[in-house]
């Protein structure tokens, strides 16, 4: 199974996402950051491999790419936030992590529904 061209970015933004995961695991490890870096660090490490099985995905299972992006958008925000919180003081913004969270909620769902469809013709 190869990656395809038109998710290609999900693979990219796995490997951006697991990287800044590990990053955020030592940082959290090693700087005092458990609280808010070490939830940060799960959430990237534990979608990095949602996004490259989204990217292998492509037509296979409806809906792959909008599933990817709005998992992406959700990791972004809610992972953004709890470091922006640790390293600024303040969130991005008012209620960023939880729309993160609801953002993944629905890429997940997005990718049960589109699993459960049969795959274009």
């Amino acid at each position: 199974m190869a990656i395809t061209r038109d998710n290609r970015w999900a693979a990219i933004a796995a490997g951006l996402i697991g990287a800044v995961g590990v990053g955020l695991a030592a940082a959290a490890s090693h700087a005092g950051g458990d609280a808010l870096l070490r939830p940060a660090s799960t959430i990237c490490l534990a979608h990095a491999p949602a996004l490259i099985a989204l990217s292998l995905a492509g037509d296979r299972i409806r809906f792959s790419g909008l599933a990817a992006l709005a998992m992406l958008v959700g990791t972004l925000l809610f992972s953004g936030d709890l470091v922006s919180r640790h390293v600024l003081g303040t969130g991005l913004f008012p209620m960023a992590a939880p729309t993160g969270g609801m953002t993944l909620i629905a890429s997940w769902l997005l990718l049960a529904v589109g699993a459960a469809m049969r795959p274009r013709p």
